[in-house]
């Protein structure tokens, strides 16, 4: 079968159409040839027609088809030399994925035949393999971009009113009575009333969704009848992946993908993407020949110095060339079209110490935040850093440029240590309650740079936290050595479920006292999916190869009496600019008013001095907000003012009597709070200035002081 091919055009790269046919173009500066394969179905093992490519501009091969429109399925074959000793692994044995498909049909079935060389050859990949991988690989799928958004806009939520709700798009719905059977675990499913209401009732204003680019599942994975359930993997940095799609596999994907933005910003939440630019799913020099190593492997990756091996900054076996132009371009790109045509929010950049590398150093500098800054749409969204790698130097926590907020693994140690009865941290602990000023304030940054977590999707859950001193991954098949063993995690007494009451009473005290502590930090808080309603993962802190039940929302186990605390917490803290400050504490007297912004207290009810912050068994404290001494301005340029709130912390197992500060503070005060009661802003006592109070042991107390 012939079809008509015109030069076309190397801009822009991927499969375009234009209403009448579709563009190709494919970087691939070290090829010799290039094949562009079409296939009329996805359970064609052999593409229905071959075009050989005839124009090149520069680097790109590219041809226009007006034959051809959306729905139709595509792949390449790239020639060149295979020489890994010099970086080139060109094999046109293999079919490959466009890096620029913006879907991609199905998944990889694994098989000898996805490596660019011969499986058991003594030399390893030395020898070049002559299987055809066309059967076993996934198509890419041209599309259709038009979409009704119905004047779809960004919320654009500002940093300081932002609650962040990590979430995985199947796990969250999968196991969800309410939702239709055939949509759970799905785009749709993110998009019902039910998860959106749910969503709205609990105060989320930004999901941020573990990765949704299409990923592939290692084949030591599929063999153990395990998967890649995080998504952390990546083979198509524009597609959406299609194991989320209820609606087909030919760009339903795609369709679905962006009706579920569009329903969730209705109601006012942003979407954020957990996205994977560090690295590829192809693996080291043993991996498969799926994308970017067929297509041009020495353009593409970090090579040693002896080319046939690659810099592994990810621990996966290779890391993306973000020096390269044409890397920088498809990273850039991506992140554009996900912005302009999909609607996102925001990204948080997985292991982004890896993209700062210009060579073997962290280069904050780096050509990739350079154009990040200057570039007019990708600048102006929620950019969120994982602030590490597992290179030397790879721990930049607060080391990131301005207009970047970062993962504060910091304050996610702090809190634990704090919970859990360490010595010797009230310092750091007031540090991190209050923005973390020593990692982001002498770079001009505000509070809001910092993230704060107490747990997150790769760990213990909340519940898990306070449940277990060990990890407990036996299910995924490595003998209990992955995942984190250093956990500063606590179990209160016994190790696992029981119905021992002190020991439960203990664990849902600490469930709340971490809650607590996150919603009254400065800073944004990010609160892992199901933590509100204590899910479990029975121990283990590693279930990225986990899609089941380990991993997803259990909704018939919920802990409705956490939830409501939860709602409340955070209905308190959107409710006061005191908990939600865009500008730092200064620590000094306020005009007119003669009190400091904060202040801290010993419970003698005197002001902490510097041999109490580094006394060994402190562990209680207490802290003065002052409404009237918010240093920014609102939206309209008025001041703002709010209540006084008097916040302590005893850590303490057993009770801690406290002296409420002098009449300067507040005349009276009245508690809103106690994590020992399991109660929010309900009728409670009203204490008066300098008289004591008992806090329960292992408790918060939180106290409001009205303006008057």
């Amino acid at each position: 079968m012939n079809t008509t091919v015109y030069p076309g055009n190397p801009y822009p790269l991927g499969a375009t159409w234009d209403g009448k046919g579709v563009n190709f173009a494919l970087f691939a500066d070290n090829a010799t040839g290039v094949d562009l394969c079409l296939f009329n179905s996805t359970e064609d093992d052999v593409e229905s027609i071959k075009i050989r490519l005839t124009e090149r501009t520069h680097q790109i091969w590219h041809a226009y088809l007006p034959e051809v429109k959306p729905g139709q399925l595509y792949g390449y074959r790239v020639y060149g030399p295979y020489e890994p000793h010099n970086g080139h692994r060109f094999n046109p044995h293999k079919l490959l994925v466009d890096p620029y498909a913006k879907a991609i049909a199905g998944t990889i079935e694994w098989h000898d035949a996805m490596f660019g060389y011969e499986i058991g050859n003594p030399e390893e990949d030395l020898n070049p393999s002559e299987v055809d991988s066309a059967p076993y690989v996934p198509k890419s799928v041209v599309i259709d971009h038009a979409f009704d958004w119905e004047g779809d806009t960004m919320p654009k939520i500002p940093y300081h009113q932002t609650i962040i709700y990590e979430t995985h798009v199947k796990g969250f719905t999968k196991m969800h009575p309410d939702i239709p059977e055939e949509i759970r675990g799905t785009y749709a499913g993110l998009a019902h009333p039910v998860t959106i209401n749910y969503l709205k009732q609990l105060g989320i204003t930004a999901v941020e969704l573990l990765p949704i680019h299409h990923f592939i599942t290692d084949r030591h994975l599929k063999e153990r009848n395990l998967t890649n359930y995080w998504g952390y993997n990546t083979i198509g940095f524009f597609a959406p992946d299609v194991r989320y799609s209820s609606s087909g596999v030919l760009g339903g994907q795609v369709v679905e993908f962006k009706n579920m933005v569009k329903e969730l910003h209705k109601a006012g939440i942003e979407v954020i993407l957990d996205v994977v630019y560090n690295h590829t799913g192809e693996g080291n020099h043993l991996g498969p020949t799926i994308s970017f190593r067929g297509i041009d492997n020495a353009s593409y990756y970090r090579l040693t110095e002896d080319n046939r091996y690659y810099m592994d900054y990810t621990g996966t076996g290779n890391t993306l060339n973000a020096m390269m132009p044409n890397v920088l371009r498809l990273i850039m790109d991506s992140l554009r079209y996900w912005i302009t045509e999909m609607h996102v929010d925001g990204f948080r950049f997985d292991l982004a110490s890896a993209l700062a590398r210009e060579l073997h150093d962290v280069d904050r500098l780096g050509s990739f935040f350079d154009i990040i800054h200057q570039d007019p749409v990708i600048s102006q969204v929620k950019l969120i850093a994982e602030p590490w790698d597992i290179g030397e130097g790879g721990y930049q926590v607060g080391k990131f440029p301005p207009g970047w907020a970062e993962w504060n693994g910091k304050y996610r140690d702090t809190m634990r240590d704090y919970w859990r009865g360490e010595e010797s941290i009230l310092g750091e602990f007031a540090e991190r309650l209050t923005g973390s000023s020593d990692l982001y304030r002498d770079d001009y940054r505000s509070p809001t740079a910092s993230i704060n977590f107490i747990t997150a999707h790769d760990g213990f859950t909340l519940n898990d936290l306070v449940s277990y001193n060990e990890k407990h991954n036996m299910a995924n098949g490595e003998n209990n050595n992955d995942g984190e063993s250093h956990n500063r995690s606590w179990n209160c007494g016994t190790e696992g479920p029981t119905d021992d009451p002190k020991i439960v009473d203990c664990r849902e005290r600490q469930k709340r006292n971490f809650l607590t502590t996150l919603f009254l930090s400065q800073g944004v808080p990010m609160m892992l999916a199901g933590d509100e309603i204590s899910r479990t993962q029975g121990g283990n802190n590693n279930a990225y190869c986990q899609d089941n039940e380990i991993s997803w929302v259990n909704w018939h186990e919920a802990d409705t009496e956490l939830l409501q605390f939860t709602r409340k917490l955070i209905h308190l803290r959107k409710s006061h600019p005191t908990f939600t400050r865009r500008r730092w504490f200064q620590g000094q007297p306020i005009k007119g008013i003669g009190l400091e912004d904060i202040a801290w207290f010993a419970p003698n009810g005197k002001e902490m001095t510097d041999e109490k912050w580094n006394q060994d068994f402190a562990k209680a404290l207490g802290v003065f907000m002052n409404g009237r001494g918010i240093h920014s301005r609102g939206t309209r340029g008025e001041h703002i003012i709010d209540d006084s709130f008097y916040v302590i912390f005893n850590a303490h197992h057993e009770p801690v009597t406290f002296k409420l500060p002098p009449k300067k503070y507040g005349q009276q005060w009245n508690k809103v709070l106690d994590t020992s009661e399991n109660r929010v802003d309900e009728e409670s006592d009203s204490y008066l200035a300098g008289e004591s109070v008992k806090i329960n042991g292992r408790s918060i107390v939180l106290l409001e002081h009205p303006i008057f």
